[in-house]
């Protein structure tokens, strides 16, 4: 489970490939109202566009200041892995708002198969760890939503009840931007459980990652840290994190 989650996240979106860095050819970046309650973000004056040539404007002043911020903080050389929610913004105006019931069919698939709901018969460790942190998940799943998980022990696949997947698919954002940010965090985490929860509130980023990575801590415990994929995870949580920072923001 966790290796399926790690090919799905490889990538972050908009990216793929070798990567040739431009120069940066801007001194100002700022945020500033578009109109229609939008906010946009602006290089020396110009609006910034999206690569599909979108301009990059947003419902939420907080949220444009953090984009505007990214790009202040670039130094000689712009490099879109240090601008994680830009590129989260990107993707959602160019891919997601013209795809939203492929994007959040793909987060009601990522539940149909719900990294929360495969248990470990061992280690103790695991398996207490496991019902320390997906428990009190499936039971806000339950209560928030009326969704009600089947579990399964081991690598068994188990289906899940139609009803329950009708329910989740309700849940989902609506604009494409907390979209976008949700489906990341499925993806990263291989949990809808846990992207809802982080997006929702009910679980810190920081606590959201831990759960998807339950079995990596006790693996960890047992046979020692891998320095290679400590820095694989260090980076995808960047992302995770950022998804979760967006949703925040948009709330401001």
């Amino acid at each position: 489970m966790s290796e399926e989650r790690d090919k799905a996240a490889a990538l972050p979106p908009g990216f793929g490939g070798e990567r040739k860095l431009p120069k940066r050819f801007y001194t100002a970046a700022e945020a500033n109202a578009a109109g229609e309650g939008l906010f946009r973000i602006e290089l020396d004056g110009r609006p910034v566009r999206t690569p599909g040539r979108n301009l990059v404007a947003v419902p939420s002043r907080a949220l444009a200041e953090a984009l505007a911020e990214e790009w202040r903080g670039q130094g000689e050389f712009i490099d879109p892995m240090r601008m994680p929610m830009t590129r989260l913004a990107n993707s959602a105006l160019d891919g997601v708002a013209g795809a939203m019931g492929e994007v959040a069919g793909e987060i009601v698939r990522y539940a149909g198969s719900d990294l929360v709901c495969y248990r470990a018969d061992a280690p103790e460790k695991l398996v207490a760890l496991q019902g320390e942190l997906w428990d009190p998940l499936l039971d806000w799943a339950r209560e928030t939503f009326g969704a009600v998980f089947m579990l399964s022990e081991g690598i068994l696949y188990v289906e899940q009840p139609p009803r329950t997947l009708e329910l989740i698919g309700a849940a989902l954002p609506t604009d494409p931007l907390r979209l976008a940010a949700l489906n990341l965090m499925t993806t990263l985490s291989g949990s809808a459980v846990i992207a809802l929860a982080v997006a929702r509130g009910r679980l810190t980023a920081e606590e959201g990652w831990r759960a998807a990575h339950a079995d990596e801590e006790i693996q960890e415990q047992l046979w020692g840290a891998d320095a290679e994929a400590l820095e694989r995870r260090a980076t995808r949580f960047r992302d995770f994190e950022a998804a979760a920072r967006l949703v925040a923001l948009l709330e401001d």
